[in-house]
């Protein structure tokens, strides 16, 4: 197959995965890299805890500022094309990297299919996470990995990887032991002109780019390692039992295609011989595997690196199997694989939570167009679990924006509670703590909540009406599925780690009622939020802000 027919055929699954994905996966696809970019380029935005404390490095958000800044330049800048051309962008080098592993891998048939049709790939391919810019560099330099030569291209990937990312350093520990020991140069050549001068080199860059954004000197790898693992931070946002990434979380990320993973392990360690390549790459995703379980807090995206590995082993065995299998068997085998991906693929893609991503061009219009009695623009309050939707880099209007915040304990306070856990506990009072009563302008011109939360504070909407429900997620549906769960299997409980009851099936966009006018909520849109079976009068506290 050409070369340039595969490269186009990648290329047009990518771009069409920028346009299919319009659904939310995690905060850090935005406030790790556009809401960052946004802030670098226009001067507002909102930075959270982690740049604040130099634990991330900007050289992600640098490029995206770079494209924010010629946009601007040639006055382009629009909201559209500030969500749009990142995601382009990252959609561009991950074609690239599936095309690296195409010829990694001997332009292998089964190599082009196993790479094009992974649902979470396809799901996160062109998201602007630092976990997608990780694993297509990881796909990279595994291309260019001396397997059966001598050759240190890859070094320059995988440093970057190393900085961006310092956990992606036990992918590349065990295969750089593995370069030193088959290399027919000396060891002591290796690591001081090859290693040390590359890594140097990409971490000097990557300190002065971190020391100049930061505004004093830095070294984020380190920190981010100080806080995630030596001071275990990464546990205030959840922790698993240590075997869920072998038991759920890179079964998850491969989904269907577990299944020829497993027969690659099974014809690998039964002829080791025969792969050679896959019998390393078995031993680190392993040893990967084991030293990531150690981190209680964890998550699907982190082991997505470990995705091109796997397909390696396991295109490895199939296209051994192709061999001898029947035209007949191998279709019915592609068609599995194809319908086992599509499914998931177009459900997380195009149906779960839609609900941030539509809700933010409402919102940008509002941000555009409110004027409130007095000309003030949009005052808009996110009473929602923190980061729930994009920020600044979706509406581009510097307008008044104000969330729940959930930074960890960094003080190491006793009986800690962040902001959106002291809200949810007690909703009305944090609202007459932190809201003002009088003047009626003084309050939030728009709320933006779950519609769960819409029946606690009933008394506190009184002065709103409802301008949009969105729909985000089938949430409700799952309440007894989890029930069962959490009962039966704390492994699958974690599936469904997402689903919390702070979320609901709903986003609700509530606008404040104008000097005078009428109360639309308490009449002709009641009915539009639940109420409890039986309401009871509520007893709102003494508004404590004033």
């Amino acid at each position: 197959m050409r070369l340039l027919y595969v490269f186009a055929l990648i290329l047009a699954v990518r771009l069409a995965s920028v346009f299919v994905v319009q659904t939310y996966y995690v905060p850090d696809e935005y406030w790790q890299s556009l809401e960052v970019a946004h802030k670098l380029t226009f001067g507002y935005g909102h930075l959270t805890w982690e740049w604040v404390q130099g634990i991330r490095s900007y050289l992600y958000p640098v490029i995206i500022a770079g494209l924010y800044k010629l946009l601007a330049l040639l006055q382009l800048d629009s909201a559209n094309l500030l969500v749009l051309l990142p995601r382009i962008l990252q959609a561009l080098l991950t074609t690239y990297s599936d095309y690296r592993f195409y010829v990694w891998t001997g332009k292998r048939k089964w190599a082009l299919f196993l790479i094009l049709v992974p649902w979470f790939w396809f799901y996160t391919g062109s998201r602007t996470l630092a976990n997608t810019l990780e694993a297509s560099l990881t796909t990279i330099a595994l291309s260019y990995f001396p397997w059966f030569g001598e050759g240190t291209v890859y070094l320059w990937p995988a440093a970057i990887c190393c900085f961006l990312r310092p956990t992606a350093a036990v992918i590349w520990i065990p295969l750089s032991l593995y370069h030193l020991r088959k290399s027919r140069l000396s060891v002591v050549q290796l690591i001081l002109k090859r290693f040390l001068l590359i890594g140097l080199l990409v971490a000097g860059l990557g300190v002065a780019i971190d020391t100049y954004w930061h505004g004093q000197l830095v070294v984020t790898p380190y920190e981010f390692l100080k806080y995630n693992i030596f001071n275990n931070i990464g546990s205030f946002y959840g922790s698993h039992p240590w075997h869920w990434y072998f038991t759920v979380g890179l079964p998850t990320v491969l989904g269907i295609n577990t299944l020829p993973f497993i027969y690659g392990i099974m014809e690998t360690v039964r002829k080791s011989e025969k792969f050679p390549v896959s019998k390393q790459l078995l031993i680190t995703i392993f040893l990967t595997l084991a030293i990531l379980s150690g981190v209680e807090h964890k998550e699907f995206r982190f082991v997505s690196s470990l995705l091109p590995l796997c397909l390696y082993v396991a295109t490895d065995a199939l296209s051994r199997w192709s061999y001898k299998a029947s035209t007949s068997v191998l279709w019915a085998t592609a068609l599995v694989i194809l319908v086992g991906n599509a499914i998931p693929a177009w459900y997380f893609s195009t149906v779960h939570q839609t609900g941030p991503i539509e809700l933010m061009p409402k919102l940008r219009e509002i941000a555009q167009e409110y004027r409130d009695e007095r000309d003030h623009r949009a005052n808009i309050l996110f009473l929602m679990p923190c980061h729930s939707t994009p920020y600044y880099s979706h509406i581009h209007e510097n307008v008044t924006m104000r969330f729940l915040t959930c930074e960890p304990n960094l003080d190491k306070q006793e009986q800690y509670k962040d902001e959106a856990d002291r809200f949810f506990e007690d909703p009305l009072r944090w609202l007459n703590s932190n809201i003002p009563v009088h003047p009626l302008t003084a309050q939030p011109s728009h709320l933006v909540l779950f519609d769960p939360l819409a029946e606690n504070i009933s008394v506190f909407l009184r002065n709103y009406r409802l301008l949009h429900r969105i729909v985000h997620a089938e949430v409700t549906e799952l309440e007894s599925w989890q029930a069962l769960v959490d009962e039966k299997s704390p492994y699958l409980a974690s599936l469904l780690q997402h689903r919390q009851p702070r979320t609901g099936h709903s986003i609700l966009v509530f606008q404040r009622l104008k000097t005078g006018g009428e109360n639309a909520f308490n009449k002709d849109e009641a009915e539009d939020i639940p109420l409890p079976d039986n309401p009871q009068p509520q007893e709102v506290p003494q508004n404590a802000f004033n």
